[in-house]
């Protein structure tokens, strides 16, 4: 039976993860000592989504040769690295689209939210697994008005290892009270799928264009629980919570 739904924020209730690519994209447009375009950056961005931010960055300054712009840039920032300094520039570029709040609101995925309102209507548990920091996941949430909306949030800041190490998924059903195998999870990338899988949970996956081939590739999940279609969303996850609910 499922009794708790644990949900993604980046690339699954909101469209972050886009954002997040555009900044990593106008970051290394920035750096690149030769003539690149965003659709490159973006390409390269989809192979790493859902990985750690020193990952995504550390492969991306290495892909595009970024790293003698990045170490110009170091005292900068006052950090110690090149991919930090990468870090630095990129989360300059988010914070200004953050600083907007009409983009983040026209960058939500309703299909997934209306997963997390009928899982409320339903008096089911609710936690919230992001990689992302206190700050900006706070603010997306303020934003979208979904500070209450979770029965315990645990972000980036709260688990020693990121996804797709079990970590984070392991903490919200620990708080939560509820085992993992009676936990669900909605997910967009393959790093994440990993991580709840890993932890012992069902999991449905909701691609977004950044993450489908991957989600796909990954292979850990049968068909029927990867959805390319919003609109079967809510019919897929009912599907699941029906199908645990006769084991």
């Amino acid at each position: 039976m499922i009794r708790a739904m644990i949900f993604d924020l980046d690339g699954t209730l909101v469209q972050t993860e886009k954002l997040k690519a555009l900044s990593y994209a106008k970051a290394a447009l920035e750096l690149c000592p030769h003539d690149i375009s965003e659709e490159e950056v973006l390409a390269e961005f989809k192979i790493v989504v859902g990985l750690s931010r020193r990952e995504v960055s550390e492969a991306l300054v290495e892909k595009f040769n970024l790293r003698e712009r990045a170490e110009a840039r170091m005292s900068e920032f006052g950090v110690n690295s090149p991919w930090q300094a990468f870090v630095q520039l990129r989360l300059r570029h988010y914070e200004e689209m953050l600083a907007d709040p009409e983009v983040i609101r026209t960058h939500q995925w309703p299909h997934n939210l209306a997963v997390l309102e009928e899982a409320r209507r339903s008096n089911c548990q609710t936690g919230l697994a992001t990689m992302s920091r206190c700050e900006q996941a706070n603010r997306v949430l303020d934003i979208l008005d979904l500070g209450s909306a979770f029965n315990f949030i645990a972000i980036r800041d709260d688990v020693e290892h990121g996804k797709p190490d079990p970590e984070i998924y392991l903490l919200v059903s620990s708080e939560l009270g509820i085992p993992p195998n009676e936990c669900l999870v909605l997910e967009d990338s393959p790093s994440g799928v990993k991580s709840a899988l890993s932890a012992g949970m069902w999991c449905v996956a909701v691609t977004t264009p950044f993450t489908r081939q991957g989600v796909h590739d990954l292979g850990l999940l049968e068909t029927r629980w990867t959805v390319d279609d919003t609109d079967q969303v809510v019919n897929t996850v009912r599907d699941m919570v029906k199908e645990r609910k006769s084991d």
